[in-house]
């Protein structure tokens, strides 16, 4: 098959939807077929383009065996409203004229967030008279409602409205949870059109591993429990938590853990101006980090946060970093309810608390920290239990499967 996939982030991005597109693409190419995705200049999320690349209408490269095409958009940080919207709306113009002169493709795929990108493989698809698959991994409006960053109104009742097309639109939707997929029943999407492949580990990157103590010297964490947060640091996280527990750790004279949050995002700098007022040195903020370094920097905590705000949107999440964290057979302290941590459970990889409360999440990462062969445990229990139930080369093949399907009817 010739794959089109339009995706508005891709590697040298490290966010779960670059991941997750580059993932696939990978082992679609090495099955004999033929990718291309259609993005834009990494920018991710700070709004400004990595070294190496440059804001051009139109400028291709080959990423292991996948074709990527990456078009001007107008490029804003990942924060604030107006200029994000034109971000995306840029996208969707520059992608789709990109789209309609790519060599014919037999399947579209388009991945959400954000929501804009979803529309530009609809109309591409619909022009080119080829089938088209929706990736849903969030649920626009209502995700934009739940971080605040518009309120509900006339603009988003019109989104929604959109966000039905854009279904209706879809022969095929898959969904990276069954908890979407709920959520879209609900909302009157057949269920006979929606898949779900959740997301995954990619075995040959990460992998149980030793501590490197040269990063431990690095950050400043040598004799430290050490509590990771990687990943985007954005409204959604709720991370606001951490600076809390952080009080919490010294007013009970714990200085022997810190929590290190490896990532950028839209409160990343707030954050850590409030942590540098507080003078709470337990907390390390180590910034965007390279992809490659990812998996020594998880092997390297003796812990994993994964937290989003507590909000019922969410409960049907499962963020990528759970998977991430237990192939690298570290626990997992989970603020996140519903079906996140229903997995958690069942893997009994780590510990669930109630989302944005301090208490427990100090009370989670003291427990670990006094009791390490429960740690070590929990975290290779997690580790098994993904490497059975979550390996990406399976779920690669599972979606391909679908894709298949989809192109013989």
């Amino acid at each position: 098959m010739k794959i089109l996939f339009f995706s508005h982030y891709f590697p040298p991005e490290v966010n779960a939807p670059a991941t997750r597109v580059f993932q696939m693409g990978r082992r679609w190419v090495r099955a004999g077929h033929e990718v291309q995705v259609i993005t834009c200049a990494p920018n991710v999320p700070t709004g400004k383009v990595y070294d190496g690349y440059r804001n051009r209408p139109i400028q291709h490269e080959t990423v292991e065996g996948i074709r990527v095409t990456r078009t001007w958009t107008f490029l804003a940080p990942n924060k604030g409203s107006v200029r994000r919207s034109l971000n995306y709306i840029s996208y969707l113009f520059s992608a789709g004229l990109a789209g309609l002169f790519t060599r014919n493709p037999d399947l579209i795929i388009a991945t959400t967030p954000q929501f804009f990108c979803g529309w530009t493989g609809a109309l591409v698809a619909r022009l080119r008279r080829v089938p088209f698959v929706l990736e849903v991994r969030d649920l626009w409006p209502e995700s934009i409602v739940a971080v605040n960053a518009m309120k509900p109104g006339l603009a988003i009742r019109f989104l929604g409205w959109l966000e039905q097309k854009l279904y209706a639109a879809a022969g095929l939707i898959v969904t990276v949870g069954d908890g979407y997929r709920s959520r879209l029943i609900e909302r009157g999407v057949p269920s006979s059109k929606i898949a779900v492949i959740t997301n995954g580990v990619d075995r040959e990157t990460l992998k149980p591993g030793a501590r490197d103590e040269s990063l431990r010297e690095k950050f400043g964490l040598a004799g430290k429990f050490v509590c990771a947060y990687v990943g985007t640091i954005g409204m959604a996280c709720g991370l606001d938590v951490v600076l809390r527990a952080a009080t919490l750790l010294k007013q009970q004279g714990r200085n022997d853990i810190t929590f290190l949050l490896v990532g950028d995002g839209a409160v990343r700098d707030e954050l850590q101006d409030q942590a540098t007022g507080q003078e709470l040195d337990n907390i390390i903020f180590a910034g965007l980090q390279p992809k490659p370094l990812i998996p020594a920097l998880l092997a390297t905590s003796d812990a994993c946060l994964v937290h989003l705000r507590k909000q019922e949107l969410f409960q049907s999440v499962l963020p990528s970093k759970l998977f991430e964290a237990a192939a690298m057979a570290r626990p997992v302290i989970l603020g996140v309810q519903g079906s996140a941590a229903s997995l958690l459970t069942d893997m009994n990889g780590g510990i669930c608390i109630e989302p944005e409360n301090e208490e427990e999440l100090c009370s989670a990462v003291t427990r670990l920290s006094d009791d390490p062969s429960l740690a070590r445990r929990m975290g290779e229990s997690a580790c098994r239990h993904v490497q059975e139930h979550f390996d990406l080369d399976r779920l690669a093949s599972d979606y391909l499967s679908l894709l298949e399907q989809e192109t013989s009817r």
